[in-house]
């Protein structure tokens, strides 16, 4: 299991780093060439949610991406350290800022539109999307 990780400040500029790195570390894995633009834009909706959320929160850490290479897969999980409002807090009445709310389901509906395995985690110490691709092994080389 190979694993990349990059880190930026939370900075509108930088996403579209992560989205190059993500999509070359992706063609490295096996990810399918059709997928690839589908990689670059669910990671570019992720990191610009996670530097949203920071620079709302006046966070100075960095955004956190982790490019995961593993047998028959490749995943990438982009994390940010915001305070989070749980589902379960929503439902016990604690409020979130209508525009905040809006701007993060979109989002996520559309990372959740262009990935088939998508898990999102949140909570007071940050949040995370996980997002899963499947690979195909390199073709063998015969003598």
């Amino acid at each position: 299991m190979a694993t990349v990780e990059l880190r930026f400040s939370a900075l509108p500029e930088h996403v579209r780093t992560a989205r190059l790195v993500a999509a070359a570390v992706a063609r490295r894995a096996g990810v399918d060439e059709a997928v690839l633009d589908e990689v670059r834009l669910a990671v570019g909706e992720a990191c610009t949610r996670a530097v949203g959320l920071h620079q709302t929160g006046g966070i100075t850490a960095p955004v956190k991406v982790l490019l995961i290479d593993e047998e028959k897969q490749f995943s990438i999980e982009v994390g940010d350290e915001a305070p989070h409002v749980t589902p379960a807090e929503r439902a016990a009445g604690v409020e979130v800022p209508d525009a905040e709310a809006e701007e993060d389901e979109m989002g996520l509906a559309v990372i959740s539109g262009l990935v088939d395995d998508v898990e999102v985690t949140a909570g007071e110490q940050g949040g995370s999307i996980r997002m899963t691709w499947p690979t195909t092994p390199p073709a063998a080389v015969l003598p």
